[in-house]
């Protein structure tokens, strides 16, 4: 279940939206919009029909009383992209007194019926401190429910004023953290599918969705975080990855430190814009956690040559000059182009062989082959698909599982061979090549692939499971099915099955959050499980009778 947090000052604004049936006005279609939870007095008058337009200005009239009655003023920064900055730097103060989450649930997810979802609500606006089993003075809140969004996800959503019924402003200090760690136990506790607590991508604002599809074209974060992905696993150091980055067609801005324009800090891409259009930068944290520049730097050299070398290439894209030093292709004088490629298959081969006795727990090992693979499926998609396809779908699938909650929190990663230079190989390949040795190698990938989704069923982790099976399963199997047969020399760095047939035979089973998978050789995952856990549903909240003030407010 998925919690999104926003603040706003127009408690109005919010419930005439939430209540609204009109297409014109939403951007979700929304039916049958009716209250499944609130504090005792709205559900006492609305707890038994449709809700409308004159019911949402009553109801957001009462949720706002108290902010009226005792003048509090909740304050917060403007945190929009486009806010303006004053002449202290900072953005402007704005209404927050209004506080709406979202709880939302996969698609796919059994029915939750209204019961059940009054449950979960009172219950999270108990955990979250805003009622009075905190030991303070209650919020008033509602949540409503209406209906499932475009996706198909079933959601509801909460409205709450930040003032308590005594005049005290609510407490809002991490607040969306709390939100996740309050809906992980509340997965357990309903026996609803429960996230990763590993495992966390980077979302994104729904508004450039709906720009990118006014506009007939992916999201530019999308294709970024693509491309950073190829440049970053097929570099060896850093200053090939400004090289690469560029040859890519991206923008490449650094972060100094302070007061230096030689200690580089962080950076910024961006697509190149057309004529007449500004670029839309991204730091390259926020465009996928992995990504960030110390991430990024775990996996070259640091000497002090390589640094000199970095700076001067970021120096240059951020002039927007000629490289310090144009990328060259890496050959090796004794190697033909057909042995390059079965040393990188065999590399490739070697990574999905250690991650068969790779611990279940060991998060930083998958996620650096999960990051590996993604850079590699992600350069093959620049190279070969004109636009995204099977091999991007795959490189943004396994990037979910390279992307760590909080790093920090882990050991290192296993050692494991680079997939650089078959990264390299195939940026080089051009747009129609598909050959024997790229099969073999894909192979190898699947492979790879096929455990990290093994590693996911074995945990748990469904929903990752789920997605990858999708994944792997249709798309990338059917261009498997497109590509040649390998060629006997590559087939010797593999195992004695080679053709592309063998795509199909790696079976993926059905996630499901009910029956245990089977354990593999090495899991931690015991042999004997818990039972499934089922809902039972509690006693229903009684409301208390309203007193004259708010029946008058009715």
């Amino acid at each position: 279940m998925m919690p999104n947090v926003t603040r706003g000052g127009r408690m109005q604004g919010l419930l005439s939206y939430l209540v609204s049936v009109d297409p014109a006005k939403t951007s979700n279609v929304h039916h049958d919009p009716h209250l499944v939870a609130g504090d005792a007095a709205v559900m006492a008058w609305f707890d038994d029909g449709i809700l409308d337009q004159d019911d949402a200005s009553r109801i957001a009239a009462y949720l706002d009383e108290p902010h009226r009655k005792f003048g509090v003023e909740i304050m917060r920064r403007d945190d929009r992209k486009d806010a303006p900055v004053g002449l202290d730097g900072k953005t402007a103060l704005v209404k927050a007194d209004v506080w709406h989450c979202s709880l939302s649930v996969a698609v796919g997810e059994r029915n939750i019926t209204d019961q059940e979802w009054g449950d979960i609500a009172n219950d999270f606006v108990d955990a979250m401190g805003f009622s009075e089993a905190s030991g303070k003075a209650q919020c008033r809140w509602a949540a409503v429910d209406h209906g499932t969004s475009a996706g198909g996800n079933q959601h509801i959503h909460i409205a709450l004023s930040l003032v308590r019924e005594d005049g005290t402003k609510a407490s809002v200090h991490n607040d969306r953290s709390r939100a996740q760690d309050t809906c992980r136990a509340l997965e357990k506790k309903y026996g609803l599918e429960e996230l990763s607590t590993v495992h966390a991508s980077r979302g994104y604002d729904p508004a450039e969705k709906q720009t990118a599809i006014r506009q007939g074209r992916e999201m530019h974060r999308t294709s970024l975080e693509r491309k950073v992905r190829a440049a970053s696993t097929a570099a060896s150091t850093e200053a090939e990855f400004v090289r690469q980055g560029r040859d890519l067609g991206l923008l490449m801005r650094p972060r100094y430190a302070k007061n230096t324009t030689d200690v580089v800090v962080g950076y910024s891409v961006a697509e190149r814009p057309a004529k007449g259009e500004r670029p839309v930068w991204f730091g390259g944290g926020k465009i996928a956690r992995d990504l960030g520049l110390g991430q990024l730097r775990t996996k070259w050299p640091d000497t002090a040559q390589g640094s000199l070398d970095a700076v001067a290439e970021w120096n240059a894209a951020a002039r927007n000059r000629r490289q310090a030093k144009p990328q060259a292709r890496h050959t090796t004088p004794q190697l033909t182009e057909g042995q390059l490629w079965d040393r990188y298959t065999a590399q490739a081969q070697e990574i999905a062989d250690r991650l068969q006795s790779v611990p279940l727990d060991d998060h930083a090992s998958w996620a650096r082959a999960a990051r590996e693979t993604s850079g590699v499926f992600a350069a093959w998609s620049a190279s070969l698909e004109s636009t995204p396809g099977p091999l991007a779908s795959t490189a943004a699938e396994l990037a979910k599982t390279a992307q760590l909650r909080d790093y920090r929190r882990h050991e290192k990663p296993v050692p494991m061979p680079s997939l650089a230079g078959s990264t390299m190989l195939l940026l080089a390949a051009g747009s129609k090549s598909k050959t024997a040795a790229q099969t073999a190698l894909l192979i190898q990938l699947m492979r790879t692939s096929k455990a990290i989704f093994d590693m996911h069923h074995q945990s748990k982790h469904y929903r990752h499971a789920r997605n990858l099976r999708t994944v792997l399963g249709n798309d990338l199997h059917s261009f498997g099915q497109q590509m040649p047969r390998p060629a006997q020399a590559v087939s010797q760095v593999s195992e004695p099955e080679h053709d592309s047939t063998r795509l199909a035979r790696l079976n993926f089973p059905a996630p499901a959050s009910t029956g245990p998978p089977e354990p593999r050789a090495g899991s931690v995952v015991p042999s004997k499980t818990e039972p499934t856990r089922t809902y039972q549903p509690t006693t229903t909240h009684q409301p208390t009778q309203p007193g004259p003030e708010q029946e008058n407010g009715r």
